[in-house]
């Protein structure tokens, strides 16, 4: 269940404008996000979702507006959320000469936390995703869903406030992506970290987010659902925002595909 506060937002997008050169990305977003919750940020290509999750992760900052995670401008103060935030790719970008329990390790390394504690916290995290057992295999001996699986428990294991997931479901077959976002959802929520993710695919949205942006380009925000547990059972509603949805990106960019077929 989200969190609830009576607190300011845990990250606030106020009036936000960002351009490249002449090309306009983001254009008056504003937008707020409660400690707890899940997020997704759905839209087309194009729609200025990545720029978005960039100038959250303090990457790049916007042009004018305001953009504040835990009360900082990520741009401009991004030490004050060292070890606060983590982020999970598309691709795992998994270091191949280190073994799966080694890769999970990197971050807390990176951190500067004791040897015993980060072994120890690299083998729990592994468990939590269904992968005790392969802790010693190297890259090349797991499957794609199970790197993907070894990425979250890195991403997991520096025991970050705020998670971002950059289109992390959307390289694998739809069953693999299916029950890996199933199972990182019911994770996120039982430690009570709050995440927001990037997708161009509905059913990412529908299945694990809290509440849904849908970003129309421009960024700015056309259509904004909130999404509970008891929605999740109901095919007939699920069928209805998901067209809800459709309609608001302006035709279906966001069918499942499956290009690698590996299973988990």
């Amino acid at each position: 269940m989200m969190a609830q506060t009576n607190s300011a937002p845990f990250i606030e997008v106020k009036n936000v404008y960002k351009r490249f050169g002449n090309y306009l990305a983001v254009e008056n977003l504003s937008m707020h996000i409660e400690r707890g919750e899940i997020v997704a940020l759905l839209g087309r290509t194009g729609a200025g979702k990545s720029t978005v999750m960039s100038m959250l992760m303090g990457s790049i900052g916007c042009d004018a507006g305001e953009v504040r995670v835990a009360g900082v401008d990520p741009s401009v103060d991004f030490h004050a959320l060292r070890g606060k935030v983590s982020v999970a790719f598309q691709t795992d970008r998994l270091l191949p000469w280190r073994t799966a329990v080694e890769n999970v390790e990197l971050g807390l390394q990176i951190l500067n936390r004791p040897k015993k504690e980060t072994r120890e916290a690299a083998l729990q995290w592994l468990e939590r995703v269904k992968l005790k057992g392969a802790e010693d295999k190297y890259v090349h001996e797991l499957s794609g869903g199970m790197r993907q699986r070894v990425s979250l428990a890195r991403a997991l294991a520096v025991d970050p406030e705020l998670v971002f997931l950059d289109e992390v479901f959307s390289q694998l077959d739809h069953v693999t992506s299916q029950v890996l976002r199933k199972d990182f959802a019911q994770i996120v929520r039982d430690v009570g970290k709050t995440c927001v993710f990037v997708t161009h695919r509905i059913d990412d949205a529908l299945d694990i987010a809290d509440r849904v942006f849908v970003l129309a380009p421009p960024a700015q925000v056309c259509l904004e659902i909130r999404i509970d547990a008891a929605m999740r059972k109901n095919p007939e509603v699920l069928a209805g925002l998901h067209d809800q949805i459709e309609r608001a990106i302006g035709g279906d960019e966001t069918e499942d595909v499956s290009p690698s077929k590996e299973e988990l």
